[in-house]
């Protein structure tokens, strides 16, 4: 997985441009079953692909904390959600909160388990979010994932292979 790992931002990289054009005219002509395509994917790769045994999203990412996060994890963690805020969160630049250090605080790096598994963020419960209904409304976000998640990587190419890109050129009639 290591290996891997080191290899996923270049593969990533390289299929970027195509995977943006891809997504481009996917929206432009979405199929009406394209959720459940992308749940079928899903599944398939989380059928072989065990989280436990990568864990970059939780080494190089942040979540967002909602306010129902950080109350369910404040309780929890039997901490005021003020001195919660103050010693692992912090704004983005886009005025969302986040985690202040990567790896995530709550990270087992001996084994990639998450100390706040049974109430972890929502956006941690439901990524790489290539399950969301309504897909199409995160392409972006799921391209940036393809360069942190190998499975996301291996979802969208199989996409791209599941349904392949339908040229708009035009046909001149004999």
């Amino acid at each position: 997985m290591e290996e891997r790992l080191k290899q996923l931002p270049k593969l990533a990289a390289e299929v970027e441009k195509e995977s943006k054009k891809y997504f481009a005219n996917l929206k432009r002509r979405t199929p009406k079953n394209l959720d459940y395509v992308m749940q079928e994917l899903h599944d398939k790769e989380f059928a072989k692909t065990d989280c436990l045994d990568c864990g970059n999203c939780c080494k190089t990412t942040s979540p967002i904390f909602i306010d129902k996060d950080i109350e369910r994890i404040s309780k929890h963690l039997k901490m005021k959600v003020s001195d919660f805020i103050n010693t692992y969160l912090e704004r983005d630049s886009d005025d969302f909160m986040v985690l202040k250090t990567a790896p995530c605080a709550f990270l087992d790096t001996s084994d990639n388990s998450c100390f706040i598994y049974d109430v972890r963020p929502k956006a941690c419960a439901e990524y790489p979010h290539t399950d969301r209904r309504k897909f199409i409304q995160i392409t972006d976000l799921t391209v940036v994932n393809t360069f942190v998640c190998p499975a996301t990587y291996n979802i969208v190419e199989a996409l791209k292979e599941r349904l392949p890109m339908v040229s708009n050129k035009k046909m001149r009639r004999k």
